[in-house]
């Protein structure tokens, strides 16, 4: 344990910084007030050394040791269990380089957060449904984690829109009647009504569910109020976008033949399409237009950019889609994309400039595309 008194000045500011937070990494627990014990404004932290204080204690060196005692650079807001790890039972896990990051990494999370202004807060969509059969669910934890530097959260609660726990399943077509009415439901409820009302003015979208619905989830949203939508990562297992990775390599293919033709909109970015696949629910004669990627996956979407470029090329689509095949055309919407570029593709959708559409889903009972929903 320290053997140096640190100036209540310095224990201050610490704890500011740490915003009474633990610093371990990936702990973050609230080290001011406990309810079970009553003591609210309690404090149940430790104030730690990363270098000793002592030339004998963790980390410690005969010469930096008193020098960095009272330094608030060399120290750390710790709970009980991480301040005893880093000391006593996984010492040797923990030098300085490693203690000096987890400091560095919780105070700046802590200055981007609290130094947001009014402009960047953002009302949380969470939007979930069976897929399959699992239940898609998304944790608080993880998105609120998700949303800085550019947005943060307008209430420590999501407005939740959960299609869970549907007796149906989605090779009937009861099913998608049914979610796609509770859907428009739930939004007009928690969502529509506060847009109208103007207490809501931003909103971040968090969303698992199947692409006919994520697609009709984004026609609700349109562009009344400025949307960002998130994508889940499976490795890492996050909703932060990677701008480090690499940018997708977009394809776009267009028709240019007959104009009377059923028209089918071919969006394969998570897995190949063929267009086989296609045909042998619209017929030989359809009219295939496409976004595909040279390398189609699961975990594709990694970049804020490529799903900007991704709208950008959809929405250029649509115009030529009406201009080639006319005002009466129905487009035959066949996905394949993450759950981002789904939300998207509805947004992207005008509804008194474009042409209806119809959305597909690939259904593992019937192992073919069969026909969910109608938009427009």
């Amino acid at each position: 344990m320290s053997k140096t008194a640190i100036p209540a000045k310095v224990a201050s500011a610490l704890w500011a910084k740490a915003a009474g937070r633990c610093q371990f990494r990936g702990c973050n627990k609230l080290l001011i007030g406990d309810l079970i014990s009553g003591k609210r404004t309690g404090k149940f932290g430790y104030i730690a050394h990363i270098v000793a204080d002592e030339a004998g204690g963790p980390r410690g060196d005969a010469v930096r040791s008193p020098q960095l005692a009272q330094d608030i650079d060399n120290l750390m807001l710790m709970c009980p269990i991480h301040h005893k790890a880093i000391d006593v039972d996984y010492l040797a896990d923990f030098p300085e380089d490693v203690l000096l990051a987890m400091k560095a990494e919780h105070e700046d999370r802590i200055e981007i957060v609290t130094d947001m202004d009014v402009d960047r807060v953002s009302h949380v969509v969470r939007f979930a449904a069976t897929t399959g059969q699992r239940d898609s669910l998304v944790t608080t934890r993880a998105i609120f984690s998700a949303m800085p530097p550019d947005h943060h959260p307008a209430e420590g609660r999501t407005i939740d829109i959960e299609l869970i726990g549907s007796e149906r399943k989605d090779h009937e077509e009861t099913y998608w009647t049914e979610q796609n009415e509770n859907l428009e439901r739930l939004f007009a409820r928690k969502i529509k009504e506060r847009i109208e009302q103007r207490e809501i003015r931003q909103l971040s979208v968090f969303a698992l569910a199947p692409q006919p619905l994520l697609i009709r989830l984004g026609t609700l949203l349109g562009d009344v109020v400025p949307v960002s939508v998130h994508q889940k990562h499976r490795e890492p297992d996050t909703w932060k976008w990677l701008p480090d990775q690499p940018r997708i390599s977009y394809q776009v293919s267009e028709y240019g033949s007959r104009k009377d033709v059923p028209v089918a909109l071919k969006l394969a970015l998570s897995a190949t399409v063929n267009d086989d696949r296609i045909f042998s629910v619209l017929g030989k004669d359809t009219a295939v237009w496409s976004i595909t990627c040279e390398q189609p996956g699961n975990d594709i979407m990694r970049r804020k950019d490529d799903l900007a470029v991704y709208k950008k090329l959809l929405r250029d689509l649509f115009n030529r889609i009406k201009a080639h095949h006319g005002e009466g055309a129905l487009v035959h919407v066949f996905p394949a994309i993450p759950a981002s570029a789904a939300v998207e593709t509805g947004r992207v959708w005008m509804p008194k400039a474009d042409l209806g559409m119809k959305i597909y889903d690939q259904n593992r009972t019937a192992q073919a595309f069969v026909p969910t929903i109608s938009i427009g």
